[in-house]
């Protein structure tokens, strides 16, 4: 009895499993591994269970895209925010620690590091449209309510402990910020914990999006490593944009850092705190939109993606973010951060320091009067304030469920 009560169990987990992939079919997995994994000069296995393909820039995935098929790639950024170029007092802090996969092996000239995606990463998907895409279901702007009042079942909630700053009346043309990493628990595979940097233009079903960080999210990853990763966007998450090099459309350069890769160092619960810096901004010559991690210049996204921020940004926001996939009645106990409270302070929250902003004259400052939104500071909360050493930063961060938050 109690072997057939195991196998009714798995026939009917096989039975949902194929509901689930029902819409992904063979051909159309081999024909998205095919076009995803170019081929590739070298190939380096990660202790981590990464392989990262070196590509060579004669088949760059931003020739995929049909604006782009003779783009000229941009190797280095034609003009550099003079007040950013030493980053950090600290260079040691700025520089970030080397990806896993080049203990192995380096990626030859003329080539650039890419993640491969395997065939479980496409089936863990709903459906080949929303592979490496956000979960609609997870796009604040695109629900009636965000509250942890409404306690519907079978909904997603999205939450934000975040820093913002607006300019109606002025461009911002780039931003930066040291960001604490972590390795948050997440609850379920589905839902995902980040901290991020965002550069925003435009209304939300028109908004261009350029997103930048770290995150945990094994529904998309496979595993629960915090993973350097980067998104945009130009049509308010509906068509357009992508996690990392997911669709064609961001222009990596780097031969050292692969973006979906893992953050090899995190910071421990009064212990050493890692930090890794994060900047974006245009370049004031060609408009392109560069982001770079540490000193390593990773890529760009070409102005002619957008329309909104091709003329400069008009928000920038940074700070922590979490889904909830309400499947009951109790919020998610997903973490943001490290799961501590704001208050708890240095060595035990997670924070962002040296917060500034790029002008539309190109001239860097700290950002002023920006304002603090939390969704649910029963659950994520944020606290900001100023160092002689660390500028403008912030705390922020918080366990989800928790006496407060049920």
């Amino acid at each position: 009895m109690a072997s057939f009560i195991v196998l009714s169990v798995l026939i009917i987990a096989m039975m949902v499993m194929g509901n689930e992939f029902s819409g992904i079919s063979d051909a159309e997995i081999d024909q998205l591994l095919k076009k995803l994994n170019k081929p590739a000069l070298k190939s380096i296995k990660s202790p981590d269970g990464d392989i990262i393909d070196c590509v060579h820039m004669k088949n760059h995935p931003i020739y995929d895209h049909p604006l782009f098929k003779n783009h000229t790639i941009q190797m280095r950024p034609s003009s550099y925010p003079e007040g950013w170029a030493n980053e950090l007092s600290d260079t040691k802090k700025q520089s970030m620690v080397a990806q896993l996969w080049t203990i192995n092996g380096k990626c030859p000239k003329n080539s650039i590091p890419i993640r491969r995606t395997k065939r479980e990463d496409i089936l863990r998907a709903k459906s080949i449209e929303i592979f490496g895409k956000k979960d609609p279901n997870s796009i604040p702007q695109l629900k009636k309510e965000n509250s942890p009042g409404n306690r519907s079942t079978h909904e997603v909630h999205i939450y934000h402990s975040i820093i913002k700053v607006n300019s109606p009346r002025q461009k911002f043309h780039g931003a930066k910020a040291g960001i604490n990493v972590w390795k948050p628990y997440v609850q379920t595979p589905r839902e995902f914990s980040l901290a991020q940097m965002w550069v925003l233009a435009g209304t939300p079903t028109t908004l261009n999006s350029i997103e930048a960080g770290w995150q945990v999210y094994q529904n998309y990853y496979g595993d629960d490593y915090p993973r350097y990763f980067a998104y945009w966007t130009a049509d308010g998450y509906n068509r357009t944009g992508c996690y990392n090099l997911r669709c064609p459309g961001f222009v990596p350069v780097s031969q050292v850092v692969a973006l979906g890769a893992a953050v090899p160092r995190v910071s421990i619960l009064d212990g050493e705190q890692d930090v890794f810096l994060t900047t974006i901004w245009k370049d004031s010559h060609t408009g392109n939109w560069w982001l770079k991690f540490g000193s390593n210049i990773i890529g760009y996204w070409p102005s002619s993606l957008f329309n909104r921020l091709q003329t400069g940004a008009t928000r920038v926001q940074w700070g922590g973010e979490i889904t909830n996939y309400k499947e009951g009645s109790q919020h998610t106990t997903t973490n943001m951060g490290s799961g501590q409270f704001a208050e708890q302070g240095f060595k035990k929250a997670s924070y962002f320091r040296n917060l500034e902003i790029l002008d539309e004259n190109d001239i860097t400052k700290p950002p002023t009067n920006p304002s603090p939104i939390m969704t649910a500071a029963n659950c994520y909360n944020i606290r900001p304030g100023i160092h002689p050493r660390d500028g403008v930063f912030f705390f922020y961060g918080g366990p989800g469920r928790n006496p407060n938050c049920i």
